[in-house]
């Protein structure tokens, strides 16, 4: 157990690395399955879902993009640091497949870090995108025991303008081929992961999400009636309520109100990863060229440079460098500690692969500094 006592000595530690926390995916067809029974575990999700989900990374060659493109964050703020004159080595764990995050912790522990940073791949407050990667976090430390790092993460960054600017930057370069006329009488079609409605009552999910949306609309002149914030993705059993209007739904609601030019941004998602591969350029593309729509997808902000700058500014403001916390729009700069309460899970917490044995029965090896 880590105690508080501990916590009061470490806050008189300096900052001394950044850890990036992220999903995690599968690198080859023989990890799908292992990696979707870590991603479900304690989750009432059918098995015929959890398979037909399979199908879509096999549909891929059996490997997420998610990885490479941690890889390729990582590089980007190397670079960035390193322009900056920020001195502190980046680490990489996962909450349900390898780099695992405790065997990146006692990585951590052993090479004399104390106090570090982390960065959650996930911009939003939920349940599933906060709360439980802190709890992740209060795992690994406690399996790897006394001498494992403090380790606290970075606010969260939905208003931050270098984010809506990475957004919007995105949006321009997909619209970019079509004619004046197309443009003006377009629609943005925002989406998002859908979560449970339970989850989100206990979070502000959908409250940030609708503020980037607005933020975006509005710095690329588009007024309300000309965007929306839709949701894709789900899983879970067909009874259970989840956020809607589902992409493919709204599509169809474009079509009736002989909407043709349609341009979507995941901007729920951080890269391009499978739920975007799959649910918008091969379900949602499809749909709307069997409806006959102009269909264009922009990019997520990935590594792009306004993003990599505004996680570079997110680590200065915690280690003294910038004074000005950056925010638009109508809220504020978020905290940088979660309430007590912030984003509870409904009705318990599920077993998450983060502290658990691997399902491969490898000792998580592939835990390291990047």
């Amino acid at each position: 157990m880590i105690h508080s006592t501990e916590r009061l000595i470490f806050m008189n530690q300096p900052y001394d690395a950044l850890l990036i926390v992220s999903f995690g995916g599968p690198d080859r067809p023989e990890d799908v399955l292992p990696f979707l029974e870590n991603v479900l575990r304690g989750k009432p999700v059918p098995r015929e879902r959890m398979l037909e989900v399979a199908e879509h990374y096999y549909h891929f060659g059996g490997k997420s993009p998610i990885n490479d493109q941690v890889r390729e964050l990582i590089s980007a703020l190397k670079t960035e640091f390193q322009n900056s004159g920020i001195d502190l080595p980046i680490y990489w764990g996962n909450r349900n497949w390898h780099p695992m995050l405790t065997e990146t912790v006692r990585e951590m522990a052993e090479q004399g870090v104390q106090r570090a940073l982390a960065f959650f791949t996930s911009g939003y407050s939920c349940y599933s995108g906060c709360r439980q990667y802190r709890e992740n976090i209060i795992a690994a430390r406690e399996a790897v025991g006394a001498q494992a790092p403090l380790i606290e993460k970075t606010r969260m960054f939905y208003n931050h303008p270098l984010f809506i600017e990475a957004n919007a930057e995105r949006l321009r370069t997909a619209m970019s081929p079509w004619s004046d006329e197309e443009r003006q009488q377009a629609h943005l079609t925002f989406t998002a992961h859908s979560i449970p409605m339970s989850m989100a009552d206990r979070s502000n999910y959908t409250l940030q999400l609708t503020e980037t949306c607005r933020l975006i609309a509005n710095a690329l002149g588009f007024e309300k009636d000309r965007w929306s914030l839709v949701y894709q993705s789900r899983s879970g059993r067909p009874q259970d309520p989840w956020l809607e209007p589902d992409i493919l739904d709204h599509l169809k609601s474009l079509h009736e109100r002989n909407i043709r030019n349609v341009a979507v941004a995941p901007v729920g998602f951080l890269s391009d990863h499978m739920e975007v591969l799959y649910d918008l350029d091969e379900e949602a593309s499809l749909l709307a060229k069997q409806l006959g729509l102009n269909f264009v997808r922009s990019g997520t902000v990935g590594t792009h440079p306004q993003f990599i700058a505004m996680i570079r500014e997110l680590v200065e403001e915690r280690i003294g460098r910038r004074s000005c916390r950056q925010a638009i729009g109508h809220f504020g700069p978020s905290h940088d500690v979660c309430p007590p309460h912030c984003c509870e899970y409904p009705t318990g917490r599920p077993t998450t692969a983060a502290n658990i044995s691997n399902r491969d029965g490898s000792n998580g090896s592939t835990a390291r500094q990047i």
